[in-house]
């Protein structure tokens, strides 16, 4: 069954106190406000909207709709990660993490919150380095850490903000960020995409930074990159993961179930993104049917890196990643998949459903899923662009969203 991704009572209390908002009315002023951030991160350059929490109505507007969208992001992901190894007679260790550029703290106070509601973690100790260039960003970090902690304070629960230039390669020899390392988790939400701009080769450029940052990662880490679902930002992502397993820099632990180049790069209008299906607070809920906006699911473009090779799912031919919705069309299901060997398209005849195919009609976005065989010849034989799945095909969901 699909998990659905809903905000825990102490956000919601918090995002309350930071707001002065509660309920689910959403005033005009706000909702213009929520359109104008819209305008800024959709049409034109993040990096120019960045001085966004330095005025008033845009940074109500951003802590009352975008970060309690984005955060859930980080914290499905969170749910991605493996159990960290512990000594079966030792206290859990202090769970150490790196958010780069942490802005207003989205993903600072969503692993925040993660650690405190995930059972097998609530007595970890936190200490979080959240790292900006922005002055405001870190402060209202600051801010939202204090009045989520300040419920249930913990001696062991530690923010310290570093304001530092995202855009220096040397980023991670300073002194504040390298003496905490090695890091559980190193964060970059919604960040890389914004760097390196005005470069001949941003990539490269980004390439470099996360190469530096990698080295901070404890070996049983995980560096989480988060980006939007946007085509070009997405397709900017997939090269930026290319060049670092080219590299050998890490492994990818998801969402890619192989370490072959991108086949999502192969033709221009193809990329990769998520779908998640979560339950949105009463007023971003509010905000969507005044803007007319639609936030029913959780989209963005990720990558999940390690330095120990640990995989989301042991690796197959037959395993797959389902990148696409499942199409119904006339007399058949089809959904594009992605594995070591591409990204084919493959669909099941509605004559040809079985028992033990039965399983497709449950794929959506983002599963992961184990075909035993695939027909790719017609009728006559001949090499069809369409993998077919026949009545005797065992279809099976390893890993659902």
């Amino acid at each position: 069954m699909r998990r659905f991704q809903a905000l825990s009572a102490p956000l919601l209390r918090t995002f309350s106190e930071a707001t002065g908002l509660n309920g689910a009315e959403a005033p005009p002023g706000l909702c213009r406000s929520v359109q104008a951030l819209w305008r800024r991160f959709t049409r034109g350059s993040h990096a120019s909207a960045t001085d966004y929490l330095a005025d008033e109505e845009l940074r109500l507007a951003y802590l009352a709709y975008y970060l309690p969208v984005n955060l859930p992001k980080v914290q499905t992901l969170l749910a991605e990660l493996p159990t960290r190894p512990e000594e079966a007679d030792s206290p859990p260790s202090p769970f150490s993490v790196l958010d780069v550029g942490c802005g207003p703290g989205t993903a600072t106070l969503g692993v925040l919150d993660w650690i405190r509601q995930n059972p097998a973690h609530s007595r970890s100790a936190v200490q979080v380095v959240a790292v900006d260039r922005s002055a405001a960003g870190l402060r209202e970090c600051e801010h939202l850490w204090k009045l989520y902690t300040r419920a249930d304070p913990s001696p062991d629960t530690r923010l310290l903000p570093v304001r530092a230039d995202l855009e220096r390669l040397r980023l991670a020899d300073q002194p504040e960020i390298r003496q905490h390392a090695p890091y559980d988790l190193i964060v970059a939400a919604n960040v890389l995409t914004e760097l390196f701009l005005t470069s001949r080769d941003p990539i490269a450029r980004r390439v470099k930074l996360v190469q530096s940052l990698l080295k901070l990662l404890h070996r049983d880490g995980t560096f989480m990159i988060v980006d939007p679902a946007l085509r070009a930002v997405s397709r900017n992502l997939h090269r930026l993961r290319d060049v670092l397993v080219e590299e050998n820099a890490c492994t990818v632990y998801s969402p890619c179930l192989h370490e072959q180049p991108c086949p999502a790069l192969v033709k221009p209008e193809d990329w990769c993104h998520e779908e998640r299906p979560w339950t949105p607070p009463p007023l971003v809920a509010a905000i969507d049917r005044q803007v007319g906006f639609i936030k029913d699911a959780l989209k963005f473009s990720y990558l999940l890196l390690r330095k120990d090779g640990r995989t989301i799912v042991p690796r197959s031919s037959s395993v797959y990643r389902v990148v696409s919705e499942l199409r119904e069309m006339k007399g058949e299901k089809r959904a594009w998949l992605c594995n070591e060997t591409g990204r084919p398209e493959v669909g099941r005849l509605e004559r040809d459903r079985s028992e033990t195919n039965a399983g497709l009609d449950a794929w959506h976005r983002g599963a992961i899923v184990r075909i035993d065989q695939i027909v790719r010849k017609d009728r006559k034989g001949r090499e069809s662009t369409i993998g077919r799945i026949p009545a005797d095909a065992a279809v099976e969901i390893l890993r659902p969203v």
